[in-house]
């Protein structure tokens, strides 16, 4: 298994540098994940909806995904209503867990947050089992916190 080596976090800041356009900095930031990591088989973003309340889909990479998520339903729906990032070894013992893709077994999931406002979730997968260690979920909260001051609330709301 490969630890994600921290200096993603300096990467993502320089990627995003004075880049002000929320869909490129996602984008950007899910195929920097995507292609640091290894083991996985999807990283990306859900996104509020403040219409729907709801979680949507974001930019990611890796196969189609599940579209709407609600706040407290599956993994991504806790981390957003519990405002924590959790750690799954297996995501088949998680109650209520949404196999949007059946090849999924462990997951890593952290806030978003834009001026301390969650704005939605950052979601990698992994079709191992026990993938992500507490050392990658340290360094993909770090990750998070970086991008959240490369973005705008205001524009990231109208995105879903």
């Amino acid at each position: 298994m490969k630890t994600l080596d921290p200096i993603v976090n300096e990467q993502v800041d320089a990627l995003l540098t004075d880049e002000h356009n929320n869909v490129a900095n996602l984008a950007n930031a899910s195929a920097l994940l995507y292609d640091a990591f290894g083991d996985i088989n999807w990283c990306g973003f859900y996104l509020l909806n403040n219409a729907t309340g709801e979680l949507d889909l974001g930019p990611f990479q890796g196969k189609v995904a599940c579209m709407h998520i609600k706040p407290g339903s599956g993994v991504v729906g806790n981390c957003y209503q519990k405002e924590t990032a959790i750690r799954v070894a297996n995501v088949h013992e998680f109650p209520g867990h949404i196999a949007c893709d059946s090849a999924s077994n462990a997951e890593l999931v952290t806030p978003l947050r834009v001026n301390g406002k969650i704005i939605g979730v950052l979601d990698i997968d992994s079709p191992d089992l026990d993938r992500f260690s507490a050392a990658d979920e340290e360094t993909v909260n770090e990750f998070a916190a970086r991008l959240g001051k490369h973005l705008d609330t205001a524009t990231v709301n109208a995105l879903s």
